[in-house]
């Protein structure tokens, strides 16, 4: 593993230009709107928090699937791979990358079938239609897709230490790490560093909890600007949660562009 974040692949392949990732979109927002597009990838952040969370994985595990998830899609249409079956395969990818332990392919397969049919039952009618050998085939898909550059380093890390600087805040820590959460249902892992990511959540969670905080936050060395960004993309995924309604996600992934053909059973 790369000890250093400058030194690593995540920030010499992995830090995208916004211009790039627009471009890379523009096939799938010929059938979506922006907002449309967003929502998708809102609700499957949602799935494999909840695969994660049934699987019992520590959240850096949940996160590292997430960002692999959305890095594939940064290069690839919709179309290329089910995003259903995308989801699980990043986080069996995921749980070895980050030493978690193996998860069993049968495990993997139940869970998905079970969390489908209870808690996303609202978007698919039909129950979970994959098995262990698509998920391994799209497992090497996707190591081809992320160029196998496969360690990815989170905000949360950064976090702990800005919080120590800060003098241990338990509400403060709590809330930041929320955000964090919250984060990656945008596209800031694909465009910021960690450690800007956490800096940005918590200047969010400082104004929530009415920290006064402005001089320590003026001696830190970094680009204010990015951080406001980072701030901006967060605040405008809050807004677009109030027009995020669960009945509207079937119609959403009915009109998604989409692989053909579908796997046989």
């Amino acid at each position: 593993m790369a000890g250093n974040f400058w030194q690593s692949s995540h920030h010499q392949q992995w830090i995208l230009d916004k211009q790039d990732l627009i471009r890379e979109r523009q096939d799938d927002l010929k059938t979506l709107t922006d907002e449309e597009y967003q929502k998708i990838f809102m609700f499957f952040a949602n799935v494999i928090q909840v695969l994660g969370e049934q699987l019992k994985l520590r959240q850096q595990v949940i996160a590292t699937a997430t960002v692999y998830f959305k890095r594939f899609y940064a290069r690839n249409s919709l179309k290329c791979i089910d995003p259903l079956l995308l989801a699980p395969t990043c986080i069996l990818l995921a749980s070895k990358v980050e030493e978690f332990g193996v998860i069993s392919n049968s495990r993997l397969i139940t869970t998905c079938q079970t969390v489908i049919k209870n808690k996303f039952n609202y978007a698919y009618q039909q129950e979970f239609p994959y098995r262990t050998n698509h998920i391994l085939e799209c497992e090497f898909y996707l190591l081809e897709n992320l160029d196998c550059c496969l360690i990815v380093y989170q905000p949360y890390r950064p976090l702990l230490q800005l919080i120590q600087d800060i003098g241990q805040e338990e509400q403060l820590l709590t809330l930041t790490w929320r955000l964090i959460n919250d984060s990656l249902r945008t596209d800031v892992s694909l465009l910021y560093p960690p450690y800007q990511i956490a800096i940005g959540c918590l200047q969010i969670a400082c104004v929530i909890l009415q920290k006064e905080l402005k001089a320590w936050f003026a001696e830190l060395n970094v680009d204010m600007e990015k951080v406001q960004e980072i701030a901006r993309a967060i605040l405008n995924l809050f807004e677009l949660w109030k027009s995020y309604d669960e009945k509207e996600i079937q119609g959403l992934l009915e009109k998604m562009p989409k692989p053909k053909p579908a796997p046989q059973r």
